[in-house]
């Protein structure tokens, strides 16, 4: 066969594959790279040179930077904040804001950064209103495509149409001309995802979600019978108890009050000084009333600055949370006294309760198999120390810190590189992928994330998809069926008048768009759109905005883009899924191009 009958077979059987859903997307990717190298469509470099492409390089990235986000508690107070402006049980709101945000982010920095700077934020919300991720992430990626339409740096295509005419010696499209179609698009968009999301994206996703987290500090409290809480309490200047040693300190004069322990202020972990001093906490077990009065009796702070929720400054902050664990069998914690007050081990944990099934034990009582401990420390210690074998822990402090702790340490650091970064993208002072990896660097030199969690963080399904169908694109232009069915396009169209050839035009661009990138898919097809034009006598400039529009079209496969395989994953889309959405989007994107654009535009 020739190279051109090659990468046909190869492309269909690939699509067939991915339409059948029965292989992981993976092997049908790695398994379409492998085939045209066998069939000598492409070399074997070129077959594995989307590996090391860039384009990958900043898709992992920006998954890490989305990790650093999450880990500090960004997301966590974005998610609240989307909250508060949608509304509980507002979806259709929450939808909106997130369609609009998307948006206008991606008219400034790239799609795939924008999606991946609020994907976490839009799974956060999706948990706490007990919504379905599926339903707002593919509207997420299909939004980001009609507002990279928005301005000139929306998209690299957006840039090469606009240097297009000023190679042709006329003038570029200005940087918020884009907008005049933009707008439409990205209106249009929204209000056909409001009016038939509900009915043709998944009910249900297949990825597992997290649990819900944010008020975990509370479900605690009611859980070990802490119903009057426990007070963290900040020792002032002025306080009555500052110099004194923590043994010397006496609530016994007051039987609603129970002190648990003495923390640094520094560490949170137990005082070891002989003297309290200015900042240190007493942990504190007792009625609001009480505590209040003994606040205010010596002197003590309630709570943190700036701190706003009931729990913040007494269990959950950012430098200390709670853990509950669980004593497995043949742990050699069993046959161990254990109470509240009691001092780890380690010395930097402090027991709040111990129950066994939901009852407290007795002063004297050892642990069995099965007995829950509440644990209390800085967030560093429980990751540090909760790993022991000798218990299991029910929820890992790392996941309820990131939703229960919002802006927590660290939060400073990824807030900044998140906007560098978006300095970086809208003025392209640098690549993309240099941009990504910058920012990923700084976080982990940071301390930020750590190597081995910026692994973890990184979704190498996406990575690799995007890696192995990159030589299919390289195919169809090397072996010059992509030219061909240009060619073909326009001996057909170009004599029946500009308006049917921008129809025509669209067809081709889309449809190479659904498994070639829209920059690959605008480099090729620009030169024909210029001859075109020429040919027919008509002003290049409403053809060249057709084919932007049409370059953004990729709604119908996962593999289109790699923000329509960034939501994959977290969705739980299958290929199939796409299409449905992505058809009556396509129309609307085709009504824009063929008859909306001629208007602004004159032939």
């Amino acid at each position: 066969m020739t190279p051109i009958e090659s990468t046909a077979v190869v492309t269909a059987i690939t699509i067939a594959l991915f339409a059948w859903n029965r292989l992981p997307v993976i092997i049908v990717a790695i398994g379409a790279a492998l085939a045209l190298w066998a069939t000598g469509a492409v070399t074997l470099e070129q077959a594995m040179a989307g590996f090391g492409d860039r384009a990958v390089l900043f898709i992992a990235s920006l998954f890490i930077v989305s990790a650093a986000l999450e880990k500090t508690g960004v997301t966590a107070w974005a998610g609240q904040l989307l909250i508060a402006k949608a509304g509980e049980n507002r979806s259709t709101r929450l939808l909106i804001i997130i369609m609009a945000a998307v948006g206008c982010l991606s008219a400034l920095i790239s799609g795939g950064g924008a999606v991946a700077a609020l994907m976490p934020v839009v799974v956060m919300a999706a948990i706490r209103l007990r919504q379905s991720p599926s339903q707002l992430l593919m509207p997420l990626a299909f939004a980001a495509h009609a507002g990279s339409n928005l301005l000139l740096t929306g998209a690299p295509k957006n840039i090469l149409v606009s240097e297009a005419l000023e190679d042709a010696g006329m003038k570029g499209f200005a940087f918020a001309e884009f907008a005049l179609v933009g707008l439409p698009l990205l209106a249009g968009t929204m209000l056909i995802i409001l009016l038939l999301g509900k009915h043709l994206l998944p009910a249900q996703s297949s990825a597992r979600l997290p649990a819900d987290f944010s008020r975990h500090a509370q479900t605690l409290v009611e859980h070990y019978g802490l119903s009057d809480g426990v007070f963290r309490l900040r020792v002032r200047a002025s306080s009555l108890y500052l110099g004194k040693a923590p043994a010397e300190l006496d609530l016994t004069g007051d039987p609603r009050l129970q002190l648990i322990a003495v923390q640094e202020g520094a560490t949170g972990k137990p005082l070891r000084a002989p003297a309290i001093s200015v900042g240190d906490y007493l942990l504190v077990k007792g009625e609001a009333e009480a505590i209040a009065n003994l606040a205010a009796e010596k002197h003590l702070a309630l709570r943190e600055d700036g701190a706003e929720d009931e729990t913040g400054p007494s269990l959950f902050n950012r430098r200390s949370g709670l853990a509950e664990v669980v004593i497995p069998p043949r742990s050699a914690l069993i046959g161990r006294p254990m109470f509240p007050g009691m001092i780890t081990d380690s010395g930097d944990l402090v027991v709040l309760a111990v129950q066994r099934g939901g009852v407290d034990l007795e002063t004297g009582d050892v642990l069995q198999a099965g007995d829950t401990i509440l644990l209390e420390g800085s967030w560093k210690a429980l990751d540090l120390h909760l790993e022991d074998p000798d218990v299991l822990v029910v929820n890992s402090p790392d996941l309820v810190r990131r939703q229960a702790v919002p802006m927590g340490a660290g939060a400073g650091v990824a807030v900044t590189v998140l906007a560098g970064l978006v300095v970086m993208l809208a003025t392209g002072i640098v690549p993309p992928a240099v941009a990504g990896l910058v920012s990923a660097g700084l976080l982990i030199l940071a301390g930020t994330i750590t190597v081995e969690q910026s692994y973890r963080a990184i979704n190498w399904t996406t990575v690799i998809l995007v890696g192995a169908m990159m030589p299919l694109s390289t195919a169809m232009v090397q072996s010059g069926a992509a030219q061909l069915v240009a060619d073909h396009l326009v001996a057909l169209t170009g004599g029946a008048g500009p308006a049917v050839f921008l129809a025509g035009l669209f067809v081709l661009t889309a449809s190479l768009g659904q498994i070639m990138s829209n920059t690959a898919t605008t480099m090729l097809v620009i030169p024909i759109a210029m001859a075109a034009a020429s040919g027919m006598g008509v002003s290049p400039r409403p053809i060249l905005m057709s084919l932007c529009v049409a370059g953004a079209a990729s709604f119908l496969t996962p593999i289109a883009t790699s923000t329509n395989m960034m939501v994959m994953g977290p969705g739980g889309y299958s290929f199939n899924s796409y299409w449905k959405l992505g058809t009556p989007l396509m129309i609307w994107f085709f009504v824009i191009a063929v008859f909306y654009v001629p208007l602004v535009w004159r032939f």
